[in-house]
């Protein structure tokens, strides 16, 4: 392996982890956190934004046993009142549950904070989003997670071949495109069938967004796939191919991704 080669694979290495932490940590299921002022003290808030088939704990670590909060929520996208639900304090924290929903089912949730004579939305602006998702073995998931890992391994260190004196592009497109099938082809759909129901809710029997740009990257890599035999700049298809990858991967993880619709329901309690 030569010294160039050497470099391309660790900068290829880095734009992969960086963009695979970007996307987990800038998407909508990864937790929301922040901090409210109550009473002179800073109190700290991590609210999760996925849970699977059970109720989801929302926590709040007040430290005073003296400060009241009330859990209100509602199911996403419905017409009906909010219901609140009083935290029990425990072990430093304020906690309460919202009941599980069915894959898919999402519910927005905000906490009422009381205590030395202020009250405090939490957060202040808009409610959480938390979706609830089906139980995905782990037999399944990862391997599904390191094989798209991998593809976006293989891919970005293929596109950066174009800067390469003598391109070696064969294997690395191949080993790309084979990868990219196996993970987002044929894991993504099973991970999905058993996390909301559906093997595919794209393109053309949905908007998931999760499913629609992994098949844009997979027809992506395969045009540069055709690309090696039938064109004298492969390598700039290579490229596109790559940057397609990266770009898919700058998406928000689950951004528009599966969603239930809530069936009409008579209002729910409202909050005191």
């Amino acid at each position: 392996m030569t010294k160039q080669s050497i470099v391309l694979w660790v900068v290829a290495f880095f734009l992969t982890v960086g963009s695979a932490v970007y996307q987990r940590m800038t998407g909508p299921s990864y937790p929301l956190r922040g901090a409210v002022r109550l009473g002179g003290k800073e109190v700290p808030f991590k609210f999760e934004r996925s849970e699977g088939q059970k109720d989801a704990v929302v926590k709040i670590p007040t430290g005073d046993p003296a400060v009241r909060g009330w859990l209100a929520w509602k199911r996403y996208r419905t017409e009906e009142l909010w219901t609140a639900v009083p935290m029990m304090y425990r072990d430093n924290f304020l906690q309460a549950e919202l009941p599980v929903q069915p894959p898919a089912g999402k519910v927005v949730y905000r906490v009422l904070l009381e205590g030395a004579g202020e009250q405090r939305l939490v957060p202040d602006g808009d409610p959480v989003v938390i979706r609830f998702t089906g139980d995905v073995p782990g037999l399944i998931l990862w391997p599904h997670i390191l094989v798209m890992f991998l593809a976006l391994l293989l891919s970005t260190r293929a596109g950066l071949e174009f800067f390469s004196r003598e391109p070696q592009l064969k294997n690395l497109t191949y080993l790309s495109l084979i990868l990219l099938f196996v993970g987002g082809m044929v894991l993504g759909p099973i991970v999905q069938k058993f996390a909301f129901g559906a093997y595919w809710t794209g393109w053309p029997f949905g908007g998931d967004l999760t499913d629609n740009k992994t098949a844009v990257a997979f027809l992506a890599w395969v045009a540069a796939a055709l690309a090696l035999s039938r064109s004298r700049r492969a390598n700039v298809w290579v490229l596109a191919a790559a940057i397609i990858l990266l770009l898919v991967y700058l998406i928000p993880h689950s951004l528009a991704g599966s969603e239930l619709e809530y069936a009409p329901k008579a209002p729910l309690t409202a909050p005191r």
